[in-house]
């Protein structure tokens, strides 16, 4: 039963549905660290509501999407011509990429895998940035733009806070970007997980992306709102744009539960802020105890999630694969993210009472001992045996063992074209380098090796760290065919600290809408039309970013 539980993770680029997880096992769904969903909303009471409203959900059609996206904006005193809805964010990104990206997309990595996969779909150029682990992961936009510029491509995504790193990006920082880039068809800033950064008070761009003739921005609903089984999310553009996309929507695309959510919440705005708050206390709690792991490194988050690098010997799929059979924990391993290794694992933020089960889990699967036969590190050169999803990435990734390329990265940031070692620091980067430890222990049957911590020197045991495989140190991963990358001429100087020189709004090639003029709005500006919130906003809580 468990072998069968565990090869459901190898069908595909994301991790199986909670469903299939029970379906499987024939038991209820482990403690999920791996879905990125609000687990302090809807309250009680709402789901209450929900629980209690249900045949009539499920029996009847809902309202068009127009009905459900007018109430939307008024809740977030948006101008409903400026928004559509879709079922789900990736409903949007899908049709951003058919009716707005014509050529190429930039997207650093590791990131959402949608934003490389859907375009590699349709035959376009994906120009991947690799962001460095030796600079936590974290984006430089200077560099980023003389790559975009250096590539010459025409639409570009910056995902703020990134999935699955948690990096984050300051308000103008980001509008600087966009200004130094007003001449490419479309920037796209996904704002998926912001409801749950405090870095800023008032974070978000969507103010701002209306009067901008090519800037997008994607927002999530079900990730805020603890309910990603119902399907729901927004992009804020101008009147062109964001027409546009309105246009190709179904009528009904939005399903009865969507409906029904966004009519309560005027009712629970004071939940769904408190819901932020509890999340925000309980990461900085979270990134406390694992940080006390041995040979754990916690990355600083935005987001309502981790990402975590496991000690050298440590095998991620091993230990996902270990807590899920062993402990019922269900981790997201991030060796299929292109950018990203086995190495890394992904936990999402929950309750304490959760996070010290994870800790449990991790200290018994990475440092202790267990009844499982076999140690949890894979053998040497053998990669992870996963599908992206993408014929195209799948090639790259069979062709070099799961490693890449190891000059991409410093091809990108202007480095001389030297391949470089992977960023990992003291490691062997060939681990034939390494005689004295045994390739092939099953050549002694008759005296199979006992189980042994993943990371026995880290805490002063017995055993040796076992030798990195090919999965482990793959880092970024190569560019064939559509997916390339070239040196950008010189080294950056460092992003502006007073923003980039407006490069004006060249004219827009035809298949990009005109920008239209704002609707005309009400006394005291939008979005603070007056009415039950006060211009407030909602939620109409001191110190928590809206919704929109």
């Amino acid at each position: 039963m468990a072998d069968n539980v565990t090869s459901l993770f190898r069908t595909g680029a994301h991790s199986p549905s909670m469903a299939a997880l029970a379906r499987e096992s024939g038991e209820a769904g482990p403690v999920d660290f791996c879905i990125p969903c609000n687990p302090y909303f809807p309250s009680p009471r709402m789901m209450d509501e929900l629980t209690n409203r249900l045949r009539d959900i499920i029996t009847y059609y809902p309202s068009s999407a127009d009905t459900i996206t007018a109430e939307l904006c008024n809740l977030l005193q948006l101008p409903p011509q400026c928004v559509a809805m879709g079922n789900g964010s990736t409903e949007l990104i899908t049709w951003i990429d058919h009716l707005l990206v014509r050529e190429s997309l930039a997207i650093p990595v590791p990131t959402f895998g949608r934003w490389t996969d859907q375009p590699l779909e349709t035959g376009k150029r994906v120009d991947m940035f690799p962001l460095q682990e030796s600079n936590g992961f974290a984006l430089d936009p200077a560099q980023y733009i003389q790559f975009i510029r250096s590539r010459g491509t025409r639409a570009a995504v910056i995902c703020n806070p990134n999935n699955p790193d948690g990096g984050f990006l300051p308000k103008q920082t980001i509008l600087a970007f966009c200004d130094a880039l007003a001449d490419l068809d479309l920037i796209v800033i996904d704002e998926s997980f912001l409801e749950f950064a405090d870095a800023e008070n008032e974070p978000s761009i969507v103010e701002e992306a209306v009067m901008r003739p090519n800037v997008i921005v994607l927002r999530s609903l079900g990730k805020n709102f603890g309910l990603h089984g119902v399907r729901f999310g927004y992009m804020v553009a101008n009147p062109g744009l964001a027409g546009r996309i309105r246009s190709m929507l179904p009528k009904w695309n939005l399903n009865a539960f969507a409906e029904t959510v966004v009519f309560m919440l005027k009712d629970y705005g004071a939940e769904y802020a408190e819901s932020l708050h509890m999340v925000r206390r309980d990461r900085l709690d979270m990134a406390r105890q694992l940080s006390m792991l041995p040979g754990l490194t916690v990355y600083p988050s935005q987001g309502n999630f981790l990402f975590v690098r496991l000690p050298v010997g440590a095998e991620g799929t091993v230990v996902r694969d270990r807590l899920l059979t062993e402990h019922r924990i269900l981790v997201r391993e991030c060796g299929n993210k292109i950018g990203s290794s086995s190495r890394f694992v992904r936990l999402v933020v929950r309750p304490q009472e959760d996070v010290r089960r994870l800790v449990v889990g991790l200290e018994s699967v990475l440092y202790g001992t267990s009844t499982r036969r076999g140690a949890a590190v894979s053998e040497l050169n053998q990669g992870a045996g996963y599908s992206s999803g993408t014929a195209a990435v799948d090639r790259l990734v069979g062709s070099t063992n799961g490693q890449g390329y190891p000059g991409l990265a410093g091809a990108a940031n202007g480095m001389v074209q030297q391949p470089q070692p992977p960023q990992i620091p003291q490691q062997p980067q060939q681990p034939a380098q390494l005689p004295q430890q045994p390739q092939q222990p099953a050549r002694l049957p008759q005296q199979p090796p006992q189980p042994q911590p993943l990371v026995a020197a880290a805490n002063g045991m017995v055993g040796q760290p076992q030798p990195l495989t090919a999965a482990q140190t793959r880092g970024t991963t190569g560019m064939p065919g559509g997916l390339t990358a070239v040196a950008a001429p010189g080294q950056p100087q460092g992003f502006p600290q007073q923003g980039f020189p407006q490069q004006g709004f060249p004219q827009q090639p035809e298949a990009m809408p005109q920008p239209q003029p704002v609707p005309q709005q009400q006394p005291g500006g939008w979005p603070n039309t007056p009415g039950a919130s006060n211009g407030a906003g909602w939620p109409a809580a001191g110190g928590v970013n809206r919704v929109g």
